[in-house]
């Protein structure tokens, strides 16, 4: 009878470590998922986080783009108010005005183009230069020999650069070459004969 019970004893504790080995076996595939479950949802804050970080920086650009447009338009409105105190200052040179009031129109010239300095606004250079349409806008052509043709041989109203990027294109006059017709010629010396 004792080897019975030894005998119940030993199959009870294999029957106990068979169902811890079982236990086991469920917990280590409880955590393998859990485990994946984990690196799942990591992956999915991961991504969660990149694409919110890319929203934030396409916000930050769009933001910026918006201040900058609301810039340009504010000092159009300024170069727009410089033009007309430049003709001022002209018409009172022209007119022998008052010393005092032309003095008092430069002064405020002066603080303008300081203003439009500060913000980054530059002149763009028109005179002399090859037409350049990204800069540049012919209003007029004038035939020309004494320059090489599609110079800009005058300023009409001066333009402007922010940043790097056309604020106001100049408005310019652009040399031509002048083109004779030679069959005219020759049609007019045949009629001579």
């Amino acid at each position: 009878m004792v080897a019975k019970a030894d005998d119940d004893l030993d199959g009870k504790e294999q029957e106990e470590q068979q169902q811890q080995v079982e236990e086991t076996e469920s917990l280590r595939r409880e955590l393998a998922a859990a485990k994946e479950a984990a690196e799942g949802n990591l992956n999915k804050l991961k991504y969660l986080m990149a694409d919110f970080d890319n929203y934030r920086k396409q916000m930050e650009k769009q933001a910026a783009s918006r201040v900058e447009a609301i810039k340009s338009e504010l000092l159009l409105k300024f170069l727009n108010i410089r033009d007309d105190y430049q003709r001022a200052i002209e018409g009172a040179r022209q007119k022998k005005g008052e010393p005092a009031v032309i003095e008092g129109l430069e002064g405020i010239l002066k603080n303008i183009d300081s203003l439009l300095s500060s913000e980054g606004v530059r002149p763009i250079e028109a005179v002399g230069t090859p037409f350049d349409p990204n800069v540049h806008d012919a209003i007029a052509f004038s035939p020309r020999q004494d320059v090489e043709e599609n110079t800009v041989i005058s300023e009409i109203r001066r333009g402007y650069m922010l940043n790097g990027k056309v604020l106001r294109p100049s408005l310019v006059e652009v040399a031509r070459k002048i083109i004779k017709n030679s069959d005219s010629a020759n049609n007019a010396d045949a009629g001579e004969k």
